[in-house]
């Protein structure tokens, strides 16, 4: 049994654990500063920042990380789900699904207007998951570092 639910202060190792394997799924390297603000901001009720663990036996084994941000197509606010990962060996057992499925609630009963996310061409087995809830759209994405 997958029990969503919202991260506790005492999360953060498992979290991070669950992080760091989601960074290097994506040869990623986040500096810890920014570990450390992302972690404050998702336990933090005032930031737009926030996310959804999910546990199984006591263990949390999956995340959800979301943006709620104002849009210009809407009144109503719109999510981002920036970050979605579950570890290695609880994969293909319906967690990523019922994660966004808990977003999804959670976006109705809060009247977004919508949750949108995106992942690599590649990242076939993800790509299969999200295409159960919505085929992709043709936008292509730009991303330029300022820093």
């Amino acid at each position: 049994m997958t029990k969503i639910r919202d991260p506790l202060p005492a999360d953060e190792p498992a979290w991070r654990k669950l992080w760091g394997g989601y960074n290097r799924f994506y040869d990623a390297m986040v500096a810890d500063k920014v570990t450390a603000a992302t972690w404050r901001r998702i336990l933090d009720a005032a930031s737009p920042v926030f996310a959804l663990l999910a546990e199984q036996n006591g263990m949390v084994v999956g995340f959800a990380i979301c943006v709620l941000h104002e849009g210009t197509w809407s009144v109503e606010p719109v999510c981002y789900l920036e970050d979605l990962f579950v570890g290695e060996d609880h994969r293909r057992s319906g967690i990523g699904r019922a994660l966004i499925a808990e977003l999804i609630e959670l976006g109705r009963q809060q009247g977004w207007a919508r949750l949108y996310w995106h992942t690599r061409i590649d990242n076939i087995i993800a790509r299969r998951l999200y295409d159960g809830f919505v085929e992709a759209d043709d936008f292509v994405r730009y991303r330029l570092s300022l820093r």
